[in-house]
Formats: C-alpha cells, structure tokens, sequence
C-alpha cells in the first residue's frame, strides 16, 4: 500500500461535511474517520482541518459546542446547521458532476 494521500485541494470542506452529517464529532474524530473510511488512503493534517471548521463554523454550515470527548476531556464538537445540510448537498452534486466529467476524459483519452 502507498502513503497517505493529502487531500485534493476543495474536497476537505466536503468531506466535514459528510462526516459530521450522521453524529457530531469533535476534529480528532473527523481526521480519524476520514483515515479510517478511505482506508489510510486520505488524511487531514490539523494545519487543514482546523482552519476549514473554523471556516465552516464562520459561513454558518457547521456549529460547535463544547462537551467531554470519550477521554473525558473537553472539546468542541462539530455538527451540521440547516444551511450546512443544503451546502452538504450542493457539494455532492458538484462532485458528482466533476467525477463523472473527469471519468469521461479518462475513458476517452
């Protein structure tokens, strides 16, 4: 298997959202899931992922509240607002369409 794979620049805002979409989790939780999902294929370094729920959390997509982690330490857990569920799903779309317009090129070329 190959290293971990950093993101693809604009992904890691969509896959927040999609992680955070089932349950709130606080950012250790979010970077861990990710690894763990793609199969160790993709990973966010805390550089990335804290500015992004920062970001998300400013635009009003995500919100955070303070609670006790499963170590029985506070931190901020991040879930979906209303407008992030919406930008959760134009995100999908956008994706969905620029994967499947990439795949054609692939196939064609």
């Amino acid at each position: 298997m190959g290293k971990p794979t950093d993101l693809v620049q604009g992904t890691l805002d969509l896959l927040i959202l999609k992680t955070i979409s089932l349950e709130p989790m606080n950012g250790w939780a979010i970077a861990k899931r990710i690894v763990q999902v793609s199969g160790s294929v993709l990973q966010v370094q805390q550089g990335s992922l804290y500015p992004a729920l920062h970001r998300l959390e400013h635009q009003g997509w995500i919100m955070a509240e303070w609670r006790d982690s499963e170590n029985r330490r506070r931190a901020k857990f991040y879930s979906l607002t209303a407008a992030g569920r919406k930008r959760l799903q134009s995100e999908l779309d956008n994706w969905h369409r620029l994967s499947n317009a990439i795949g054609l090129v692939i196939e064609a070329v």
